[in-house]
């Protein structure tokens, strides 16, 4: 089979048209090598999905904390809130903190 032969040949011709030989380097650069490639925006559709899934995150983390702000506006959950978190007291009042064995670290736990 010879260059002629070839030549002759109907996907040959369609291959070396000077259209589809410019729209396939086209299509190569824009597709791997250009700034704004294929490859670049397949990266950044995956971090703005894990930023969304973050955002989603600190929203819930966000409405948490409202819900606490909400209850801490209240005198008696005010107090609850530093008697349980903080250890805080009354004037001559006295706390005792309870430990069980299984809450512990002893060596064997560890």
């Amino acid at each position: 089979m010879g260059f002629k032969e070839l030549k002759n040949k109907k996907w040959f011709k369609v291959m070396t048209n000077m259209y589809v030989l410019v729209l396939t380097i086209f299509v190569i650069w824009m597709a791997f090598f250009d700034t704004n490639s294929l490859l670049i925006h397949l990266e950044l559709r995956n971090e703005v999905k894990k930023l969304e899934k973050q955002k989603e995150f600190l929203q819930g983390e966000i409405d948490k904390d409202k819900e606490i702000l909400e209850k801490l506006s209240d005198q008696k959950e005010l107090e609850k809130f530093a008697r349980e978190k903080f250890y805080m007291k009354k004037e001559n009042e006295e706390i005792f903190l309870i430990e069980y064995e299984d809450s512990l670290k002893t060596k064997k736990n560890e």
